[in-house]
């Protein structure tokens, strides 16, 4: 049976991994008490005797736990930012060109983050087909629930006698520096990271991301663009829909407790929204981490998650 270990099982990710691996009976979870949880030496032999280890980890804690692997069987799935645009790891979204099969052969498999998973899923595609040039200047809105901030942010929100500035939503990354912006240019061969405008919002789970289009940076219609995403998702966990208009509104909790991924295309020939939905938890976390580990175990990639 194959054995799994998570590291950092007690934050938002790990848990939320833990619950979609708890019901399956092909996998056997490697646990330690609470107090080894921190232990170094209970880590290693954990991340080691693992067939699939989970690093659900602040960056400098996941850098040093792959420190700690000697093991060239383990796999090791780091969702953390760590290793996203690092030599030797695969970035772990499967629905890119090639990319399936690279995640299926690799030991060391970096999460993507969740705003870059709905911005490359809705950008790549258009690199590579030549509708959007390397050298395109862009712009991305993104909404998330406040799950996405963790378990510090959660108690925040959820706090009886929390703050009133968090009963509206609040706009972050204003120095547009935020730890995202180097896989979403990489990632999608963008020579520029796109304005990036991240905002926290007072619901638990699901993001919405829009990059807006005009005739400056592609000279595609929508319909066009429509088509490149109805061949480019056939397969995996993204999916085209074609019109996901709800009375006019587009609701980003739509997806909430889902692990797959909605895109659409809305405006004219001359304004243009591509919007993304998904849960920040789902494909933007967890559902990606245990997607990706079902392509290292040559096991149907959706197995064991919500769509």
């Amino acid at each position: 049976m194959t054995k799994v270990f998570i590291d950092g099982s007690a934050g938002t990710t790990g848990l939320r991994i833990r619950q979609r691996l708890s019901g399956r009976k092909d996998l056997s979870l490697i646990t330690l008490s609470e107090e080894l949880r921190k232990n170094t030496d209970a880590r290693q032999e954990a991340l080691n005797t693992a067939d699939v280890s989970f690093l659900c980890l602040p960056d400098a804690a996941a850098l040093e736990a792959v420190s700690l692997v000697s093991s060239s069987d383990t796999v090791i799935i780091d969702t953390s930012t760590a290793h996203r645009t690092a030599d030797g790891w695969t970035y772990g979204f499967p629905e890119l060109t090639g990319q399936r099969a690279k995640i299926a052969s690799s030991k060391r498999i970096a999460n993507p983050g969740c705003h870059a998973s709905g911005f490359i899923a809705l950008v790549a595609p258009l690199v590579e087909t030549g509708l959007l040039k390397a050298d395109v200047r862009l712009s991305c809105f993104s909404l998330t629930g406040y799950s996405g901030g963790g378990k510090k942010m959660i108690a925040e929100y959820e706090a009886l006698d929390h703050p009133s500035l968090l009963n509206a939503p609040r706009q972050y990354g204003l120095s547009q520096s935020h730890k995202h912006l180097p896989e979403m240019a990489k990632v999608c061969g963008l020579q520029y990271s796109p304005v990036f405008c991240p905002v926290v919002a007072p619901y638990y789970a699901g993001m919405e991301v829009t990059v807006p289009l005009t005739p400056s940076e592609t000279s595609a219609s929508p319909d066009q663009i429509r088509d490149i995403y109805r061949t480019y998702y056939r397969s995996g966990l993204v999916f085209f829909r074609e019109d996901a208009d709800e009375s006019g509104f587009l609701s980003a909790c739509a997806l909430d407790g889902r692990d797959d991924m909605e895109i659409s295309v809305y405006g004219n020939e001359e304004r243009m929204l591509l919007v993304s939905r998904f849960d920040n938890l789902g494909k933007g976390a967890s559902g990606a981490a245990i997607q990706n580990m079902n392509l290292a175990l040559g096991l149907n990639e959706a197995a064991g998650l919500v769509r």
